[in-house]
């Protein structure tokens, strides 16, 4: 299956400037045989602290991404505001090309250095899907750094799909830890980031296709546009078979740890 990233310059808290910035990217990516498009973090509205007023862009949001599957006849991973219990949610959707919505999750851990978790609520499960035979994890910015989501589903991974608003001051912990993840659970990531300033904070994008051996196959920096590259479910089984450290861990004894 191709996949492509969509890096947005995100407008501001301005979902139908971003929703026409998100279409011509999902053109593009669509006419180059794309059937998974992603969305980065958030990408109607930005990393806002306002989350009560960025969850009343949902239904507007998830219509929209619906639209666009169903327009393009492809797979839409995106990322938004909704509300939750007590506090709104940092969520992410994946939509089929018949514009339902299949896999629904969110963020489990709030980015406490930005008060994330003062305005968020966390999420507390994590799914896996099978997109045109391959298995897909979606994981939302913050929780790249934790790498027991990771590990947990990886023998039930084929690909990691890595969804941000990560900034320019931390470009090498995000380029280093997609790299990692892909070599600790022997699987692709995709790394979806934004570009471009938000409120003083620059995003220098850097979305990254990676290989299960870490190897970056595709990457775009300082530029709004698409990163494009073929998944291939074998070519991970290949890779484990070959190279079997997944099945050398011990679960039961890192619990008794």
């Amino acid at each position: 299956m191709i996949v492509a990233g969509l890096q947005l310059d995100i407008a501001w808290e301005d979902p139908q400037e971003n929703f026409s910035r998100a279409t011509a990217l999902a053109e593009h990516a669509a006419a180059e045989g794309a059937r998974l498009l992603v969305l980065p973090e958030a990408f109607a509205t930005g990393f806002s602290m306002q989350s009560e007023a960025m969850a009343t862009h949902a239904e507007a949001i998830t219509s929209f991404v619906s639209d666009l599957a169903r327009h393009l006849d492809v797979w839409v991973l995106c990322g938004f505001v909704e509300l939750g219990g007590e506090r709104p949610v940092n969520a992410c959707s994946l939509i089929a090309p018949d514009g339902e919505e299949k896999l629904h999750c969110r963020k489990i851990h709030p980015f406490s250095l930005a008060g994330e978790a003062d305005h968020y609520e966390a999420g507390d499960t994590i799914d896996t899907i099978t997109v045109e035979g391959v298995r897909v994890t979606p994981i939302i910015c913050y929780d790249l750094r934790f790498v027991e989501l990771f590990r947990t589903t990886a023998e039930a991974t084929d690909c990691y799909i890595v969804i941000a608003n990560w900034p320019s001051k931390r470009a090498h912990a995000w380029r280093t830890l997609l790299a990692a993840r892909a070599i600790d659970c022997q699987a692709f990531v995709l790394g979806v980031n934004r570009v471009g300033d938000a409120q003083g904070y620059p995003h220098r994008g850097d979305s990254t296709l990676l290989n299960p051996m870490g190897e970056t196959i595709a990457i775009l920096a300082d530029r709004p546009g698409i990163v494009i590259g073929e998944i291939d479910p074998v070519i991970v089984a290949q890779t484990r078979k070959r190279y079997p450290f997944l099945s050398d861990r011990r679960p039961e004894v890192y619990e008794n740890l």
